[in-house]
């Protein structure tokens, strides 16, 4: 069966307008403007959320009612080009179910920018409005504001997305040899675990690229994920895996053993450190997208650009 082939968003050029939204955690000012004049930098039209710099229970950014809004307002905005995420942290699973999905599909197709937390909209934005979307740094935080490579990366991806299709890290390499073929799916991997069970969260379609990483979070911990998910048949018509950063989460060496003992045993080819994720230099990646994997070449080649 041939990869699903998701809608591609229109690339982004200069005069275009877009919207940074906070769906999950406090945004730190600082960070924040930085990262703006960034965005415009880029000769964007920026513009804000109402609640961006709102702040509810000490770790949301605004109530939930209040980080719906936002993004509705932004996605069903007709001059709206693209939606950057200010940050992840947590948030984002409780403004799930307070989106009208089929409201959200009328809009015009757009780009989708966030990571980590954010995970849990790409799931539901790409799968509900059948669009690819961009697993990147966000507008609010150091990935973005301070790291010059990986925001580099994210503007080639979403104003020249044919320039940057091959993707490897420094560190890349093979956990499990092989290549495959298939529609990437994933991102961050606690957060697959934590939307696992919930009415209408998507599983991998029939030969998907898995695409994980996390931060944080001990072997054991990374373990308890994929054990979970591994329960659930979360990786039953998963194709391959190309495995991002591991970011505080114990010794380089526990954390490749403990992916090779979990997910050694699929039968599907496994990259290692593809260099996406919360690691200095992250390089963005696209899901929704048909890709190959291959371990020997050590990368994952995306076979149409992200954005049209």
């Amino acid at each position: 069966m041939s990869p699903r082939e998701r809608t591609r968003p229109p690339r982004l050029r200069a005069g275009d307008v877009v919207a940074v939204v906070a769906p999950a955690g406090p945004v730190p000012a600082g960070l924040l403007d930085t990262g703006l004049a960034q965005l415009r930098s880029w000769g964007l039209e920026v513009r804000l959320g109402e609640h961006l710099r709102r702040t509810e229970l000490g770790y949301l950014a605004g109530t939930d009612v209040e980080r719906a809004s936002d993004l509705r307002r932004a996605w069903c905005d007709p001059e709206v080009r693209a939606v950057f995420c200010a940050r992840g942290g947590y948030g984002s699973m409780r403004v799930l179910d307070l989106l009208d999905w089929e409201e959200l599909a009328g809009a015009a197709p757009k780009a989708f920018v966030g990571s980590s937390d954010i995970t849990a909209l790409h799931e539901l934005v790409g799968d509900r409005l059948g669009l690819v979307t961009v697993f990147g740094p966000m507008v609010a935080t150091k990935a973005f504001a301070e790291d010059e490579p990986a925001r580099e990366h994210l503007r080639r991806t979403l104003f020249d997305p044919a320039s940057v299709t091959a993707l490897s890290g420094d560190a890349t390499g093979s956990l499990v040899p092989g290549r495959a073929r298939g529609t990437t799916w994933g991102g961050n991997l606690s957060l697959l675990a934590g939307t696992l069970g919930a009415p209408g969260t998507p599983l991998p379609p029939d030969g998907a690229l898995a695409l994980l990483e996390d931060i944080t979070e001990d072997p054991y911990q990374l373990d308890r994920f994929l054990t979970q998910l591994l329960r659930a048949g979360w990786f039953d018509r998963v194709a391959g895996i190309a495995l991002g950063s591991w970011v505080e989460c114990g010794p380089p060496e526990q954390v490749r053993a403990t992916m090779t003992d979990r997910l050694g045993g699929l039968g599907v080819p496994v990259l290692w450190e593809l260099g996406f994720g919360h690691c200095p230099a992250a390089l963005t990646v696209p899901l929704g997208a048909v890709a190959e994997l291959d371990t020997e070449g050590r990368r994952l080649v995306v076979q149409r650009p992200a954005l049209a």
